[in-house]
């Protein structure tokens, strides 16, 4: 994986200097909370309910052991034990002290680590396929591209104060796993009928109050080309973005008012002057970055292990993880581990210090040091030989990290919601709690099958509700929470926007939704359909009428407890 250069560390150096003066003029009152508000959020720094929130950036979700310990030491020293990975391949810490910020981001540059630009009107974390490198589905390794787009996002002067903050993500593979058509920038990686290899982008996608998948507005993009082009789509967005009403300013508003076809002519006029420049790539640069992500030194093993093989049929619970938890890899004999975390009763993509220093020692011991975060808040071990799964199986179900769940309801992305977030309009990790608790058999939940639940606590979609086969709102109705729930959305290469069923529900009423929903599907399944293709089978109707059939009956809750805030 990459390594900081001089530069880098130097860059992150300064950086923490500056923002250790800010800190202390801060604190003694020199600087205002207005002032010192666009200061931190530079440095990954939110003002929530509670305390400070800070996201640290995983660049496209590549971790080593040790920035996966020094995230266990962060929690464990500075916050309340533990961390919430997120959508977009971060970590968040919902408990810090403004005094500690500086210390923290010195502890994590001592990791080649930062906060920087994961907040803000700028250009944020680079997100990519979890699988990068190792997917059996890979057309072309996307890491290096994401590493030269990070490098140039970072701290690039020109697109530092956007109209609204902006989301690239590149996928690599035959399959999209890094949500693309749902960015502002999506970028594929392809072949051209000459076999050269390019890219075809999408852009104007996104969530929050106006859902929009992105538009491809070029089929083919040589690879040399990446920065220019995107940075005459970034000049575009920059001269022509709203800045009057910030609802209104992302680029997927710009795009549908004007059109993708208009939208792409601008940019192709805009990159006609500055496509040969600097800023073209070449050879010798894509080679130098692509060196630091060399093949590991995999071993020469059987496509299939024998005892590995006899351990699935002597097992049952072993073979149920294998089939939802373990993926296909490029290489004989090898897998990779989806470390699932998203074991009932604890609130959907959290860790404990103790987990995450658990699975550092994992990845030393299974998988070359190395671990991925991915869009659905779970750990992935990227290259364990199939020989070792029943053992690594036993270890991290001792420790709550093997729940066999990968890609049924109850793997469900959310968000942190009310809890936390100050801009909330209703809990998620609670509802999240309720649904798992609904959903508790196993058998039950692989009958199901591939269904995906995703909830968010605002209309600003951080958990990626219009794109889950099922999605849950929080939304505020009179000063009381509620939850609007929607249906058929998707993501991947059939991307959806999901449809609204109906009026909102209270918070004691979305279990019995969600399983009136899932006995819909149930009823009406053809063989071997999944739920979301029954869904867009058989459009919400079906649906919408059972659920509002009768009267649905409130339960106590989590959030009914004192103190909703789950905690370790």
């Amino acid at each position: 994986m990459y390594r900081y250069d001089q530069h880098d560390h130097q860059i992150i150096k300064e950086r923490i200097a500056q923002y250790r003066d800010q800190v202390v003029r801060r604190l003694s009152n020199e600087l205002s909370e207005e002032e010192f508000l666009p200061l931190r959020l530079q440095n990954g720094l939110y003002n929530q309910r509670h305390a400070y929130m800070l996201r640290v950036a995983v660049p496209y979700g590549m971790l080593s052991s040790d920035q996966m310990r020094k995230f266990a030491y962060i929690a464990r020293v500075y916050d309340r034990g533990y961390g919430h990975f997120t959508t977009r391949q971060n970590i968040q810490y919902n408990w810090i002290n403004l005094e500690d910020s500086p210390k923290i981001l010195e502890d994590l540059a001592s990791v080649e680590m930062h906060a920087i630009q994961t907040s803000g009107n700028c250009m944020r974390n680079i997100t990519s396929d979890e699988f990068a490198g190792v997917a059996a589905d890979e057309v072309i390794d996307p890491r290096p591209y994401a590493e030269i787009l990070r490098q140039w996002t970072t701290f690039h002067p020109e697109f530092a104060y956007l109209p609204r903050k902006f989301k690239i993500a590149i996928n690599g593979a035959l399959e999209d796993r890094a949500a693309i058509a749902v960015h502002d920038i999506g970028l594929t990686v392809v072949h051209n009928d000459a076999g050269e290899v390019g890219f075809k982008v999408m852009v104007g996608g996104g969530m929050g109050r106006t859902p929009i998948l992105g538009s491809v507005i070029r089929e083919f993009l040589p690879w040399q080309h990446v920065m220019t082009y995107l940075e005459a789509i970034l000049r575009i967005y920059n001269q022509h973005g709203r800045r009057d009403n910030k609802y209104k300013a992302r680029i997927k508003i710009l795009v549908k008012a004007i059109g993708a076809d208009v939208f792409a002519k601008q940019v192709e006029e805009e990159w006609a002057d500055i496509k040969d420049g600097p800023g073209t790539l070449t050879q010798e640069e894509l080679q130098r970055v692509a060196s630091y992500f060399s093949t590991p030194a995999y071993l020469d093993l059987p496509a299939s292990d024998a005892a590995y093989e006899q351990h699935k049929a002597d097992n049952k619970a072993f073979a149920n993880w294998v089939k939802r938890n373990v993926k296909p890899h490029k290489v004989a004999g090898y897998a990779s581990v989806v470390l699932s975390l998203k074991k009932p009763g604890v609130p959907p993509g959290d860790a404990t210090a103790g987990q995450m220093d658990f699975m550092a020692d994992l990845a030393d011991r299974y998988s070359f040091s190395e671990l991925r975060v991915t869009h659905e808040q779970n750990i992935v071990l990227s290259d364990v030989q199939q020989s070792a799964l029943f053992a690594l199986w036993q270890e991290a179900k001792a420790q709550g990290l093997a729940t066999p769940n990968i890609g049924l309801l109850t793997d469900m992305i959310c968000c942190p919601g009310g809890d936390f977030c100050s801009l909330a309009n209703a809990k998620s990790i609670p509802i999240a709690l309720d649904i798992t608790d609904r959903f508790a058999d196993l058998d039950y939940l692989h009958d199901i099958g591939d269904l995906e639940l995703n909830m968010s606590g605002c209309i600003n979609a951080c958990g990626h509700h219009h794109v889950g086969n099922i999605g849950i709102l929080g939304v505020d109705k009179d000063g009381s929470e509620f939850y609007q729930v929607s249906i058929g959305g998707a993501q991947g290469n059939s991307s959806a926007i999901g449809k609204i069923i109906g009026p909102s529900f209270s918070a004691g009423q979305m279990p019995e939704v969600i399983e009136r929903i899932v006995q819909v599907y149930i009823r009406d399944r053809i063989e071997n359909e999944r739920f979301i293709d029954t869904a867009q089978r058989l459009g919400i109707v079906p649906f919408k009428e059972y659920v509002y059939a009768t009267p649905i009956k409130t339960t106590e809750h989590h959030g009914e407890d004192a103190g909703s805030v789950v905690s370790y």
